[in-house]
């Protein structure tokens, strides 16, 4: 039987909410006065952290949530808020009894764009009913559409990862250097992700390698990046079906049409030869 909330007089209830970050680190807080387990998870007392406003429909328009707070907590920082370790985390939130134990889920979603100012920092829920928005129609394309080893992709992501450390900085330039080193050609359009450091469990997609052993990252460098950092490293496909027949030999799985006439066909017009 479901439990009617809020039907007494006095009530033992608090809110609670859980963030799942996309870096593997799980956070769980509370508006109660102390901490709260339960479900497996620490629930660390934070009252100055409110949902202010949740939105549910009976039909299959997205539900809305917005989450404020103060940037007090030593779990959530605007350095890593301004990293980016936040950036589509999954969220619940939920009410429990934290005389009994017993808890229900209100909302669930992933966290949208966040914001900090003056102290207080701001985050848009996307419930997961907008996933029902999305267009399942596959769109034609002259490069593949699939994840490189991903689904449709099929090819082991263990045989074109390697774990390895930094060997040189180059914070001007946003570019490291790693020891082994790899093979620039395989890396470019590959991703590193941090394994240890003040940036551990951030991603970064490798922009451009050059032969000299220096890649270049989209995403800025941590300050606290140092020689040493273990980081792996995955393979990068440009998506064309030639990288994919030639270098990986997975043409068979090319989730593209390369040889589909585009949309400038009728204004195309012949050349005569030279």
């Amino acid at each position: 039987m479901t439990r009617a909330w809020f039907s007494g007089d006095l009530e033992t209830v608090a809110t609670f909410w859980r963030v799942w970050r996309r870096d593997g680190v799980t956070l769980g807080f509370t508006t109660h006065d102390r901490d709260l387990w339960f479900d497996g998870i620490n629930h660390q007392a934070s009252p100055g952290m409110v949902p202010s406003a949740i939105r549910k429909s009976a039909d299959l328009s997205p539900d809305s949530a917005e989450v404020l707070g103060a940037l007090t907590h030593d779990a959530i920082r605007a350095a890593d808020i301004a990293a980016g370790r936040f950036d589509g985390a999954a969220i619940a939130i939920g009410v429990v009894d934290w005389d009994s134990g017993e808890a229900e889920m209100l909302y669930r979603g992933s966290i949208g764009v966040t914001g900090e100012e003056g102290g207080q920092f701001s985050a848009d829920l996307v419930s997961r009913k907008a996933e029902l928005l999305r267009d399942p129609v596959r769109r034609t394309s002259p490069t593949c559409r699939a994840v490189f080893c991903g689904p449709g992709c099929n090819l082991n992501p263990e045989k074109f990862t390697q774990e390895v450390t930094v060997a040189d900085i180059d914070f001007d330039a946003n570019a490291v250097q790693f020891a082994p080193a790899p093979t620039p050609a395989d890396c470019r359009d590959g991703a590193v992700r941090w394994l240890e450091g003040a940036a551990a469990g951030l991603d970064a997609v490798i922009v451009a390698a050059s032969d000299t052993g220096w890649f270049v990252l989209d995403a800025p460098l941590h300050p606290g990046l140092a020689i040493g950092v273990a980081a792996r490293l995955r393979a990068g496909c440009n998506r064309t079906l030639d990288t994919c027949a030639v270098r990986f030999g997975n043409a068979i799985n090319f989730q593209g049409e390369p040889y589909l006439p585009g949309n400038d066909l009728l204004v195309r017009y012949p050349t005569p030869p030279s």
